[in-house]
């Protein structure tokens, strides 16, 4: 007879079944998500599906009034300061105002890359490849979180250092201008920002995150990030950049 892990006999000699604990312990089955934890995470991505709408509607009108790359400088800037004000006022009503705030601030600040990209021969080709790319991404690998349940809070220190050598990389090419450095940093971030999405997915499984404004802007940078440098990675591959 075969014999689950956990599985132990009785003073009569008959096999018990192990408990659910054990199984779940040993791999054999994946353990539920908690009642708390789908809810953070159905608000969450609920509330993530609003901001994207939202900042394409943003980046659209800044599209269309072309602004120029200094003010979505300027708008990133006041986007990252946004962030701090997010994360203090997550906890009330106050919090849902600033995550708009933000990331409407974000999606315009896109205005004016996208429109150096749809000026390029296959613009707007690339920048939908990118975005399916984006989409594919994340979905894979959220759906891989959810599915198998592991806890990948493991990769934070990792993913924590890599982040800072890419940021340190660009800044750094800033002044280079290498196209084969930028080719590297994009290739990176892709590959960081991927880490992230699971990462943070585990995170709101687990419960290590409860809070689902906080979570919404976790995985609403990851993707943010994804795109960009995987727009920029697409181009730069084809040789368009």
């Amino acid at each position: 007879m075969l014999e689950l892990p956990g599985m132990a006999k009785n003073r009569v000699g008959i096999i018990a079944p192990p408990s659910l604990e054990l199984l779940a312990a040993s791999g054999a089955i994946t353990p539920a998500i908690a009642p708390e934890a789908q809810k953070v995470l159905r608000n969450t991505y609920m509330l993530l599906g609003m901001t994207l709408l939202f900042s394409s509607v943003t980046a659209g009108i800044s599209m269309a009034v072309g602004l120029s790359q200094g003010m979505a400088l300027i708008l990133s800037l006041v986007g990252f300061g946004l962030i701090f004000v997010v994360n203090k006022t997550a906890d009330s009503s106050n919090g849902l105002i600033a995550i708009f705030a933000f990331t409407g601030v974000m999606g315009a600040a896109l205005g004016p890359m996208l429109n150096h990209y749809v000026a390029l021969p296959g613009g707007p080709a690339l920048v939908m490849q990118a975005l399916g790319g984006t989409a594919l991404v994340f979905f894979g690998l959220s759906a891989y979180a959810l599915t198998t349940r592991k806890d990948f809070s493991y990769m934070g220190g990792f993913l924590m250092v890599g982040l800072l050598v890419a940021v340190v990389a660009m800044i750094a090419n800033i002044f280079l201008n290498i196209p084969a450095l930028s080719l590297t940093i994009s290739a990176a971030v892709v590959m960081i920002m991927s880490g992230l999405i699971l990462f943070d997915t585990s995170r709101i499984i687990n419960g290590g995150e409860t809070n689902y404004i906080r979570a919404t802007v976790s995985l609403y940078l990851n993707i943010y990030n994804l795109f960009i440098h995987l727009l920029r990675l697409l181009s730069l591959g084809g040789g368009d950049d």
